[in-house]
Order: structure tokens, then sequence, then C-alpha cells
């Protein structure tokens, strides 16, 4: 089978599209035939070395795909050859055939297109369970999200509006403006202002007058993570979803006591580990809320395997609004 390979971590001229053996299902595990696979920023901070999971060399990147079932492991009865279904995995899903532990495979209805459901995967996951569960977001709340025009990003903004929230999308780039307004931004936060410690503090206000926002979802950390949490209101939450920017900031501890503010943290990984009936819970509710056109994910591209390359550039310069698909099938 045709696979993308990284030979060689943080060398990008390394990775090539080539002929591997297709992987074997464990007792646990499904096979799956790809039609899509979706690209994560995870994607490129693994092969570039600095993810929490570094596999050996050679190995496929990809951390999700979506397809059909044509094996199963002894041990998996849920789950059958012929059905529909999104798999998430820690890496090998830039391949024409995956295979995934059982508890990590959802069912998909037939009415969905294998790229849009693979395009709705992890970061809206993400999103839904940093909202619901860590955020414990109410109806009627406002929500800030920090890099509002990539994949997190994106169904945070989505989710936050179908759970009745009011939503400030954050970004630094004006041409995506427009685009977090489209998937239901209420107000757009510019975070290009300087000093951003007081200007996005200001935009917030402005448009809450003066109260401040109930939860902060922030994927960016650094100065943008600083200046979130100084736009809390009382009693607020901000969760860290990643750090974009590649800075880590220090919480004031005192911060969180005058205001009466939390801060926690939620990694998918973390989920799939300990609680993973949560995200399948989570994943139900996802496809729900598709149904009733609530949500849609923003597909900025859809590449094949060999435009790979292409796909790591759009993501490593900022380009990309929403997700970047490649197919497969």
């Amino acid at each position: 089978m045709l696979a993308v390979v990284v030979n060689e971590i943080n060398k990008l001229s390394s990775i090539e599209v080539s002929e591997i053996d297709p992987p074997q299902p464990e007792s646990n595990q499904v096979l799956i035939e790809s039609v899509a696979a979706a690209i994560n920023f995870p994607d490129l901070l693994q092969i570039r070395g600095k993810y929490q999971i570094v596999p050996a060399t050679p190995f496929v990147p990809g951390k999700e795909a979506a397809g059909v079932v044509v094996a199963v492991g002894t041990d998996v009865e849920h789950i059958q050859p012929g059905n529909r279904v999104l798999v998430e995995v820690d890496y090998g899903a830039f391949a024409e055939q995956v295979t995934a532990d059982a508890q990590r495979t959802f069912l998909l209805p037939d009415e969905i297109e294998m790229s849009t459901a693979v395009a709705m995967g992890l970061v809206y996951q993400t999103a839904y369970i940093a909202l619901s569960e860590r955020a414990a977001l109410r109806a009627g709340e406002t929500v800030l999200v920090t890099g509002a025009s990539g994949g997190i990003g994106m169904a945070s903004v989505q989710l936050a509006k179908a759970f009745g929230a009011t939503v400030l999308a954050a970004t630094s780039d004006p041409t995506k403006f427009d685009a977090v307004r489209y998937a239901g931004a209420d107000h757009v936060i510019d975070l290009s202002m300087t000093p951003l410690s007081d200007k996005l503090r200001d935009q917030v206000y402005a448009v809450t007058g003066g109260k401040g926002v109930n939860v902060v979802l922030d994927v960016v950390g650094g100065q943008a993570f600083d200046a979130s949490l100084r736009s809390l209101a009382f009693g607020g939450r901000i969760v860290v979803l990643g750090f974009t920017s590649a800075e880590i900031s220090n919480i004031k501890s005192n911060y969180l006591l005058l205001k009466n503010l939390a801060a926690v943290g939620m990694t998918i990984n973390g989920y799939f580990a300990k609680r993973p009936e949560i995200v399948y819970l989570a994943q139900v509710e996802i496809i729900n809320l598709w149904r009733q056109g609530k949500i849609r994910p923003h597909i900025h591209a859809e590449l094949s395997l060999h435009e790979f390359a292409k796909a790591f550039e759009m993501l490593e310069n900022r380009e990309v609004v929403g997700k970047v698909v490649l197919s497969l099938g």
C-alpha cells in the first residue's frame, strides 16, 4: 500500500510517499481502507520531534482517518467489516490502510461524506470536551477563542455557538476575520494589536460592557494566554489546549485568587487513555449537532496523498483556515 513515510525526525526532505506492507489488526483493533485523512498541528510537531509521542523512524504520520472497515480483531464485537468509521491513532493515518484500537473507532452515518467526517474528528472532540467538561460552559455565557481560524479554533467557535454562548473569536490575521464570522463568531478580536496585554482586554471589555468573558479556550499560549487571562470575568475559566506560539506561560496564581479564576488543561490523548467513554459520547453529540445543521467543518483544501508536503507547508505557514484533508480513496 502507499503511505507517507518519515525517514528522519525534523527533516522534511526525508518524508516521501512509499510502498509499504499493509498493517494487520491486533485482537482489539480494526483495519480500515482509508478514504480521507486530516492534517493536524500535532502531526507537524511529531515529524519535528516536538510532540509528546515521538515514534521510532521510519514511521507513518497522521492521527485520524475515515474509511471502511475491512477486517477486525478477534476481541472486537461492535464493529464489523463494511462499517463506515472514523478512527483516531497516535500515528499511521496517512496511508491507504490503517489499524486502530476499537475504542478509538467511531461509526459514521451513511449520509456523511468521509472528508467531512475526518475534518470533524479530533478538533471537534477536543473542543467539545474542553467546553462541556473542562470549562463547564453554560448557555448564555461568553467565550473567547484564541487561534480561532485554526482547526480547534473553528470547531470551538461553532460548538460554543451551538451551546448557546456569545463567542469572541481572536486571530492575528485580518484576512481570516470573515472566516471566523462565517463560522458563527459574534465578535472578532484582533490579536495583532500591541501591546497585546492591554489591547486584547480593551477589545473584550468593549464588546462585553466591561464585564469580560466567562470562558477562554486558548491554543496559542505565550502573550495571548497572559492577555486572555486578564480578560476573564469574575469566576471565569481558562482552558489550555496548546501552544501554537511555541511559548509556554507561567500563571500568576495571585491573579487566579483575586478574581476567583480557574485555569485547567485539556488534551484529547489523556481522555483516550483514561476516559474513552467521554470521547465516545462527545462524538455522538457532534454527529447529532451536524445532523441538526448547527456545525459544519471548514475544509480549507482537499489534497492527494502525494501532495502531503504542500499540506505540511500550508500548516507551517499558518495559511490554513479550518482543516486540510488528504484524499486517499
